[in-house]
């Protein structure tokens, strides 16, 4: 059944009409305690469902114990490795069990996405402790994982129900990697208050994205299973409780939380299987209500996900690929998002019934006519006798010339080369061979994962072939842009390009009068790089100045006011539209260099000894600061400058800075004096000018 379809039910209804104790079997502690307490929420008697995990004392254990043996306890959440234990092995032969549950079930399969060694080791454990009814559950099996399942578990001749897998109010969206943080901080902005959860492959990954959501103004917080178990178990009620309303986590969240009204679910990075994507993105829309999935793509993730899994076993790294393949499948098709889940799961599906609740039901993308292409990759499958994968029959119809290519003589075949026209890439052949598949003209071998089959339909197809439309598949290649870790990102178009003159020209004009009545020459202000970025970002309110380039809080707050009034009025009066465009705030890189050295002023340590530090020279460290202090950033290197230069000294400067219209430091020591001053000794005098004045 699908997620959030109702599968606990199929266990906790008779387990409570039923004589005895029901064993769940389940993976996560987080799970179980959920299912625990909503089943004691039912009743007045706490006793009626436990859990018996490692986290429980060892009085905690013997209450547990006691109730079961009492008549109390009708159901008993159980940790697989906790079922192995010689002792629990004993207690379970001592009380009445009405049957075992086997939850989260696909567990068992090696095909499966979350494939657990101890969950192989079930039979055997249940038949130490006597001939019991079993029942196993889950909500990802493909029709490979579900035969596993029943191997496994020797209930190869057991009942077999399955609902539809389809969830119609989930809505299925794959977009290009691109800029994917500005993109996400959009998005939940135009969800206001809506609950979310985003995930990602990689813990470190969870925590930046979180801590940027944040600095963006998000109620955002990380889960993963780095996270001490209160720290976890805080964020999971935060969650609940709509104390916040994203949650950025690794696939460690979510399957012990039933949240009904998650109403977004993003996918950072692409997942390693469609049973973990299905399985993740089945969190959305539990109550009926909207649920939108979105998944940014790219295929470097493929690539990172396919380095990962080296050094692992051969016949592991083989699953993986497999599972991969089909993700890429699914997120580069332009069919009916809907009918390839779907078709995956075993299940046939007429795209008609989507109604526009997928990316490429909603915006079909042209359609050509596939007829003859469908039966000449029909027949190329039939010419390798149907012993091949995907790959190796698009070799055979391109003419490419591979190992496999020549150790089967593939290029003595009839058919090699016959789909090598010059718009017919792998690309194409990959949409003409999927096509057949969802079709169900050609199918994947259960038994050896990925090798090509004709059906009989197929077989049909080649005697009596009939119009077949196909469809382009998306193009994702090298679509993965990050946003700017130092920067604001989306400020690009500097040195004027693209900025609006006139606004530009008003708010040199205002620069020069507020630097006039506040006696501080403009650039102290405000430099020119900040009022192309306002000519072309048009900042109205406070918080979207401070993401402008070299204004940040302080100097927004001392200088901005007159400035937003004046773009603000501008734009109301040539009623201009706004770049819906936003400027995302950056974390700064926590092993950053600009943390270091702004701490170690603080703590008035010497500038060469922070730049030797770092492996920097002097002149080095300096253009750093500076780029702190144009940032908007007060720093304080007066305990240094007073080490190198006399009172009169630092005044003289002072007094230069502030007559001067430039900030030019070899027109400083010109008029300061070459011999009187160093280039070093000047830009530090800089630096305390600008920290003192403008930030």
């Amino acid at each position: 059944m699908p997620t959030g379809g109702g599968k606990s039910l199929c266990y906790q209804l008779p387990a409570l009409v039923s004589e005895g104790t029901a064993i769940i079997i389940s993976p996560l502690i987080a799970l179980m305690k959920n299912q625990v307490d909503a089943l004691r929420n039912f009743g007045n008697e706490d006793g009626i469902a436990h859990f018996l995990n490692s986290s429980l004392t060892k009085a905690e254990i013997a209450t547990v114990k006691q109730d079961i043996k009492a008549g109390k306890t009708k159901l008993l959440y159980v940790a697989p490795e906790s079922l192995t234990k010689e002792d629990n092995i004993a207690f379970f032969n001592e009380i009445k069990i009405s049957f075992f549950a086997i939850d989260e079930a696909h567990c068992i399969s090696e095909w499966g996405h979350d494939f657990r060694p101890e969950y192989r080791r079930l039979r055997p454990i249940i038949e130490q402790i006597g001939k019991v009814p079993i029942i196993a559950l889950t909500a990802t099996a493909t029709p490979k994982v579900q035969q596993d399942i029943q191997k496994n578990l020797g209930m190869t001749s057991a009942n077999l129900f399955k609902s539809s897998f389809n969830r119609s109010n989930l809505y299925y969206e794959v977009r290009p990697k691109q800029n994917v943080v500005k993109e996400i901080i959009k998005y939940i902005k135009g969800q206001q208050g809506k609950s979310g959860i985003i995930y990602c492959l990689s813990r470190k990954k969870v925590e930046e994205l979180a801590e940027t959501l944040r600095v963006n103004g998000v109620k955002a917080l990380p889960y993963h299973a780095g996270l001490e178990a209160k720290e976890r178990a805080k964020t999971q009620d935060a969650f609940l409780m709509e104390d916040i309303d994203v949650i950025v986590a690794t696939i460690a969240f979510g399957m012990g939380i039933d949240k009904p009204d998650v109403r977004f679910v993003i996918h950072h990075d692409i997942p390693k299987s469609l049973e973990g994507y299905y399985q993740e993105t089945g969190r959305g829309g539990r109550d009926g209500g909207e649920g939108n999935c979105v998944t940014f793509y790219s295929h470097d993730d493929i690539m990172k996900l396919e380095k990962f899994m080296k050094g692992k076993p051969v016949a592991e790294q083989e699953i993986g690929k497999q599972l991969l393949l089909e993700t890429v499948s699914y997120a580069e098709t332009s069919s009916c998002r809907r009918k390839f889940l779907l078709h995956y799961f075993g299940e046939e599906y007429d795209e008609a019934g989507c109604g526009g609740m997928c990316d490429n039901c909603r915006n079909p993308k042209q359609k050509f006519e596939g007829m003859d292409d469908i039966a000449l990759a029909i027949e190329a499958v039939l010419d390798v006798k149907e012993k091949f994968k995907t790959k190796d029959v698009i070799n055979v119809l391109l003419g490419n010339v591979t190992s496999i290519t020549k150790s089967y003589k593939h290029n003595e075949l009839e058919c090699f080369g016959k789909g090598a026209e010059d718009i017919k890439t792998e690309k194409y052949w990959n949409a003409v061979i999927r096509q057949a598949l969802v079709s169900g003209l050609l199918s994947k071998d259960i038994e050896n994962y990925g090798l090509l089959k004709v059906t009989k339909e197929g077989k049909a197809f080649l005697e009596e072939p009939s119009s077949m439309m196909v469809t382009k598949d998306h193009d994702y290649e090298g679509t993965e842009t990050e946003d700017d870790e130092d920067g604001p990102s989306g400020s690009g178009n500097k040195g004027g390009s693209g900025a609006d003159e006139i606004l530009f020209a008003a708010l040199k004009d205002l620069l020069k009068q507020t630097a006039h009545k506040l006696k501080l020459p403009p650039y102290v202000i405000f430099q020119e790089v900040s009022l192309e970025e306002m000519a072309i970002q048009y900042p109205i309110k406070m918080d979207e100045l401070v993401n402008i380039t070299g204004v940040g809080q302080g100097k927004a707050q001392k200088f901005g006011k007159p400035f937003l009034d004046l773009i603000s009025k501008y734009v109301e009066e040539n009623e201009i539209e706004r770049p819906l465009d936003m400027v995302v705030k950056s974390i700064i890189n926590k092993s950053g260099l600009k943390v270091y050295v702004i701490q170690n002023i603080d703590r008035k340590l010497p500038l060469e000894d922070i730049a030797s530090s770092k492996g920097l020279s002097l002149t080095d460290l300096i253009t750093e600061i500076e780029s702190i202090v144009h940032s908007g950033t007060k720093v304080n290197i007066t305990y240094y400058i007073n080490d190198i230069l006399d009172e009169d000294k630092q005044e003289e400067a002072m007094e230069y800075f502030k007559e001067s219209d430039t900030d030019s430091v070899a027109i400083a020591l010109k008029e300061l004096g070459e011999d009187e001053y160093t280039e070093e000794e000047i830009r530090l005098m800089r630096i305390k000018f600008m920290s003192e004045f403008g930030n």
